[in-house]
């Protein structure tokens, strides 16, 4: 049943707004992220937003087939036919062979069973420059290619279209958030990401996950979350935005995070907005001491040295772990689990906050959205949008109060929060005079003070040189109201 405010938002984001109701149901174990499955649930749905499962589901099969059909597919290629599907699609390019290639991960497609002509390159390029990897309608073919003295098949890239349905204007956005009540606000942005805001028992726990969207639109923004398991983590960073990477346990090189020497190839770091490490206490890194320098660097000014190769990027780190209930103490070492190369204060200490996940409730059949939203897609796009939108930085620093004696990267920490908060609960604030600083302090400035002074907190667990308590951060429109 459609409700008051599914209704006040299906009016002011006609064409940016999707039913989602039973969708994991619908799609089952299909691997495919929220921002494709919105825009394809949208292209079958009826006006009143009713998806035709049927037709549906039978035409994403024909585009996008099982990983086990590739073999059909493959066939099909080899016989001549020209093949289009809706895949996530990366290119590579060799320097010493000058030949660019591409790889369909989902399909355990290398670049060494693939080639794009100069032609098609020039062609499709724009769409990979800017991204380097993405989800895209491919149109594959066969053709042979020249290596050395003999010619070797290969699955030859024809044409590429980026999966990109929404044009974003921030101004509409902005607009368009000014027409709600912060309450209605919360309630949309949960739906935004498959959540249904009567599943949560508090505000507190609503806007606790809120702050997971934090590196969306901030960037290089640094966090550390430690949450119980079945509390949603690996969901909305691996399936809610394109723009992000999340890697689940393993190993991680500094050639894979920032620069690898030997294949001349740019790490995750430059491409995303976020990389997140998931089950960040099975993770291993190998040279210790190599990736702790690296990360020093990167994490205080987004630049990077490797070899004779520097770098820079944008993304913000996040490390995700579970936690234990008796563990769930800010007064207490929180960070026992995490890998020994995060247990140094010094590189502590370049992350901004603290997310505690624990506030936020286990996974439930009432916790998932039934009802109208905005597009998933739509909806990632706009907080990648946000994150180069200058006008919030000059804001912050409008509005917050540095206290004398203040710690640079407490204070560096406090303006890249509270700047996160904002761009998320309240985009129209373009001025000062849009400011109400009650809801400033409420939803922004304090929530910011408290994710860092948990960080503050552990630092001075870990580090008697550490100081446990802040700085007392203010805003400028109390000094206003004051004089």
């Amino acid at each position: 049943m459609e409700t008051e405010l599914q209704g006040k938002l299906c009016k002011n984001f006609s064409g940016m707004v999707v039913k989602k109701t039973d969708l994991k149901s619908v799609f089952g174990t299909l691997n495919i992220p929220s921002y494709v499955r919105d825009w394809f649930v949208r292209k079958y749905s009826d006006q009143e937003g009713n998806f035709n499962a049927r037709e549906g589901l039978r035409n994403l099969r024909k585009i996008m087939p099982e990983s086990g059909e590739w073999t059909a597919v493959l066939d099909k290629i080899m016989e001549g036919e020209q093949v289009k599907i809706l895949a996530r699609t990366s290119v590579k390019m060799s320097i010493k062979t000058g030949q660019v290639s591409f790889t369909l991960p989902d399909y355990g497609v290398t670049e060494n069973d693939t080639y794009i002509s100069p032609d098609v390159w020039n062609k499709v390029k724009g769409s990979f420059l800017s991204e380097n990897e993405g989800w895209g309608i491919v149109v594959l073919g066969y053709t042979r290619v020249a290596v050395g003295k003999n010619f070797v098949g290969k699955v030859a890239l024809v044409d590429y279209a980026d999966f990109r349905p929404y044009n974003v204007e921030l101004d509409y956005y902005k607009k368009a958030r000014s027409l709600f009540t912060t309450e209605e606000w919360i309630d949309i942005m949960l739906g935004s990401i498959d959540y249904n805001a009567d599943g949560f028992a508090s505000e507190e726990q609503k806007l606790t996950m809120l702050k997971r969207l934090m590196p969306f639109v901030q960037a290089r923004l640094n966090l550390i979350e430690l949450a119980p398991k079945g509390t949603g983590k690996s969901y909305l960073f691996s399936q809610i935005s394109k723009h992000g990477w999340l890697v689940s346990g393993g190993s991680m090189t500094r050639a894979k995070l920032f620069y690898d020497m030997q294949q001349h190839r740019e790490g995750l770091i430059t491409r995303y907005d976020y990389i997140a490490f998931d089950e960040i206490s099975t993770m291993t890194f190998p040279n210790e001491d190599e990736m702790k320098s690296a990360l020093k660097g990167y994490l205080e000014n987004g630049k990077f040295t490797v070899g004779n190769k520097t770098g820079k990027g944008t993304a913000g780190l996040i490390l995700l772990g579970n936690i234990n209930q008796s563990d769930m103490n800010v007064n207490k070492n929180m960070f026992t689990t995490l890998p020994d190369i995060f247990a140094e204060s010094a590189l502590l200490d370049r992350f901004h906050g603290f997310i505690e996940g624990w506030k936020i409730p286990r996974l439930s059949e009432s916790i998932k959205m039934n009802g109208w939203a905005i597009n998933s897609e739509y909806f990632s796009d706009v907080m990648h949008k946000l994150r180069d939108d200058e006008t919030y930085a000059n804001l912050v620093n409008q509005l917050i109060v540095v206290p004398d004696n203040a710690d640079m990267r407490d204070t560096t920490a406090v303006k890249r929060l509270t700047e996160a908060f904002i761009k998320i609960l309240f985009p129209h604030w373009q001025e000062k005079e849009d400011v109400n600083n009650e809801e400033f302090i409420k939803y922004c400035l304090t929530p910011a003070v408290e994710m860092r002074a948990v960080i503050r907190k552990q630092l001075s667990i870990l580090d008697s040189e550490y100081p446990s308590e802040m700085n007392v951060y203010t805003s400028s429109l109390e000094e206003k109201q004051e004089a």
